[in-house]
Order: C-alpha cells, then structure tokens, then sequence
C-alpha cells in the first residue's frame, strides 16, 4: 500500500504507557491523525489498523530480567506494522539491536528515535524536546528519506540529527546511565557528608549553583527514597552492563559496572524505594 502524502499521514502508536500517551496525545493535538493500540481498553480494538497507519511509533516495555535484556515485546509490535510502511521505535534497545531488526523484517523501514521523558513532565518534555534524533541502520536513500519525514513531522528541537541506529541507540543509553552515576555518586557525597556532620543542604545549593557541574540529581533523598529507581533507571543499567561485557568486556570497566549496581542496590533495599523493580532485574 502506498504511502499517504507527507503532509497528511496516518500516525499509528503500539503502546499507551506515559511515553507513548504522550507522544500520541502531542501528535494530535498538532492536528494529526492518529490510530492508538494497546492491550489496555480502549485501544485493544485498534490492532488490525495499525497495518494502515503510514508511521508506526513504538513505545512498549523493554525489560531487564535475571535471564538478560528482552526485546520480544518490541518485535511482536513490529510484525503488526504494514509492509512497506515505517516503524518507529521509541522504546529503550540495547546498541545493535535496530539492526538485527531491520534484518527481521526487510519489508518495512525501522528507524530508532530515543525518548527522553521524565515521568513528572511527559506532556511538556514531548511537545517541547531539547534533541530530536533519527538512528538509521541502514545508510541508504530509503531510510534517509523515511527518517527525513519523521523528523519533519517531529516538533522542533534546538538539536535535531540523523546517525546510525547503534549511535542512537548508545545516546539513549548514554543518557540513562549518566543519570543513574550522578544519583550513585550524590548519595556517596551525601553519606561522606553525613560521616563528618556536616549538613548537606548548603552543598547541595552551592552544586546547583555551579554551572559546570551536572546537578539534576544532587539532591540524595528523592521521592520515596535513595538511589537510582523507577521504572527506566535500574533495568536500563543492567542491559547497558551486559552490553558492555558482551562487546567491550575491559574488567576494569565491568568492576565500575559492578561496583555501582551494587552501591544502588544497597541505597534502594536501606531505603525501600523501587525494591519490586529491583527485584524484578536481579531476582530476589
């Protein structure tokens, strides 16, 4: 089937958590025509009409178990997706994995676009990103142009790019795991602080003021506890781990690895925050 002219396409979304409600939810409202399926009701109806969108964005779990990184849920989404028309995927992959992709089903065009929503500010952070980026795991004409009409269609962004696949694939996890070091690493500053009786608000205020300091997540006690939880955070670092072992495996990068999982994973059970996700990534 063809494609529908580039001004007017059809937009299916294969997912309706906070990542792809919100994006859905913007794609309307810039007056586009969407098609929303998921298993919840009342989008579980819409399963045979996403052959017929043009631009499938996916945005479903991608989880971390004790067996490793699970990416079945995001390849059954892509096999609803029509022949010939884009899949989009906005879900969380390990680097490489848009690739093999493609190579699963060379009858539609798979790009990765990375999200980065914070849960608390889903509506504002997709109608107003700070980077649109393209990952294209083939570098031919057909995916440049198909990447070229899905950035088109995006709202724009003060930093807009295409790359390979596996290069976006890495910013997404890049982006992830720095969070995930910065929590470790002020909840450490925070029990030094606490070990000499020094008050850590002042600190706190002086990082933030600092301009050369990523501070985002200087502040130790956060939400309903200590250390890097949620639902993105804890399964995100494990797969980048088991990524870096399989392809880099230096030892000394693998014990940084360890070294963290194993801080956060003390800072959450002390605190009890996030205990279930954690649970859910390394077993009990």
């Amino acid at each position: 089937m063809a494609i529908r002219a580039a001004e007017k396409p059809l937009i299916g979304f294969i997912g309706q958590g906070y990542v792809g409600k919100n994006y859905a939810d913007d794609f309307e409202a810039r007056g586009h025509a969407v098609v929303r399926y998921a298993l919840e009701e009342p989008y579980r109806a819409n399963k045979e009409k996403i052959a017929d969108c043009d631009i499938v964005f996916i945005a479903v779990p991608t989880p971390t178990t004790p067996e490793g990184f699970d990416d079945s849920i995001v390849r059954e989404a892509l096999g609803l997706v029509g022949p010939g028309k884009v899949a989009v995927i906005k879900s969380t992959i390990v680097p490489g994995t848009t690739k093999k992709l493609q190579e699963s089903y060379p009858d539609r065009i798979i790009l990765f676009s990375p999200e980065f929503l914070s849960e608390a500010t889903a509506t504002e952070d997709a109608a107003h990103p700070f980077v649109n980026i393209i990952g294209i795991p083939t570098d031919d004409e057909q995916h440049r142009e198909a990447a070229g009409r899905v950035r088109a269609l995006l709202p724009p962004a003060p930093f807009s790019e295409v790359m390979t696949s596996t290069e976006a694939e890495l910013t997404k996890y890049a982006h992830n795991a720095s969070g995930y070091v910065q929590i470790v690493f002020f909840n450490i500053m925070y029990d030094l602080a606490q070990s000499l009786g020094a008050d850590w608000a002042p600190v706190e205020a002086a990082i933030r003021a600092d301009p050369y300091v990523c501070n985002r997540y200087a502040k130790p006690l956060h939400k309903s506890g200590r250390g890097a939880g949620g639902h993105c955070f804890i399964k995100d670092f494990a797969a980048l781990r088991a990524a870096y072992a399989k392809e880099a495996g230096d030892p000394l990068g693998l014990a940084v690895f360890a070294a963290l999982e194993k801080k956060n994973a003390a800072l959450l059970t002390a605190s009890g925050k996030s205990t279930d996700l954690l649970a859910a990534v390394y077993g009990k």
